[in-house]
């Protein structure tokens, strides 16, 4: 894989981790809560390594799969886009039709689904931008 930028991969990564940090903390921490049916004691507890040490790392894989998909030196605008398109199209409609049967909230669907289309957006932009 050597056309693969592992710099760019890592800032992607990092991205989505802390984009995920501000999306389910600071903008949508409570909603996201009650939508999910979850306690203070349930979000509080857990093996947070395990945790966050756990979504930085699939985080990680997902931009390092995406990297190559979008193959060597994508077009930036082909990284916004295509980014997009798999954060909504394939993230977020996969997610949707598991929330259907699952009868989960509209509500936990659209914060779930527009964390993954700005988070590979924002991957996408990362690796299209960074040459």
């Amino acid at each position: 894989m050597p056309h693969v930028n592992w710099l760019a991969v890592v800032a992607a990564a990092l991205s989505s981790f802390l984009l995920g940090g501000i999306w389910y903390s600071a903008l949508f921490a409570k909603a996201w809560q009650a939508a999910a049916g979850l306690s203070d004691a349930q979000v509080a507890a857990g093996n947070k390594a395990l945790i966050f040490g756990g979504s930085f790392v699939l985080s990680l894989l997902a931009s390092a799969v995406f990297a190559l998909f979008l193959g060597p030196n994508p077009a930036p605008m082909l990284g916004v886009g295509a980014g997009f398109a798999a954060g909504l199209c394939w993230v977020t409609a996969s997610f949707g039709m598991n929330y259907l049967f699952e009868r989960k909230p509209l509500k936990l669907f659209l914060i779930n689904g527009g964390y993954h289309t700005l988070q590979f957006t924002a991957i996408g932009a990362i690796l299209g931008f960074w040459h």
